[in-house]
């Protein structure tokens, strides 16, 4: 394939969102997790900082992150090899995310999760790569943590993949 045709062909696949009315630009919209067990899903105050303040709390790898919706490098996270009982919490704000009795290794590169605290995450529809992905962030600083995908573990069968720069771990 030349150039020019691979240029074509990737500029044509960038519009079809634009032609469907979707994308980066569309106003997105956060969806609060759902308590599946049944039990009652704490309310969570929201914290709200300027821009300034994060970036005076945050490292700029944090930062990148949680409030531009980076990626840090695969592999690159000391909390892939953590293996003791304890609770992961956003690095932003300390609410409780995961419980190492969900995590898993899942070959990425990435801590991973099978499962959340009710209520410590929120949803919202990523058109980033083109097609949608399910991106999620604390419910308490609204922190980008990563994104969930179909290829979990049972018995959720859901893989929440995140970004360890953004998870402080607290051994029980």
């Amino acid at each position: 394939m030349t150039r020019r045709k691979l240029l074509s062909a990737l500029s044509t696949l960038a519009a079809v969102p634009a032609a469907l009315g979707l994308g980066w630009w569309m106003p997105r919209t956060r969806e609060a997790s759902a308590d599946t067990t049944g039990e009652q899903t704490p309310t969570i105050t929201r914290l709200s900082r300027t821009d300034a303040e994060w970036k005076k709390q945050l490292t700029p790898a944090q930062y990148n992150v949680l409030r531009r919706e980076g990626t840090e490098r695969p592999f690159s996270s000391p909390l892939n090899a953590e293996k003791r009982a304890g609770v992961y919490h956003c690095v932003a704000c300390e609410l409780p995310l995961f419980s190492s009795q969900t995590k898993f290794d899942s070959g990425t590169g990435w801590p991973s999760f099978f499962d959340f605290i009710p209520g410590a995450i929120e949803f919202e529809t990523d058109w980033k790569l083109v097609f949608p992905r399910s991106e999620y962030h604390c419910a308490r600083c609204g922190g980008h943590q990563g994104h969930v995908f179909d290829d979990g573990p049972a018995p959720t069968g859901k893989r929440y993949c995140n970004n360890g720069v953004c998870l402080k771990f607290e051994a029980t």
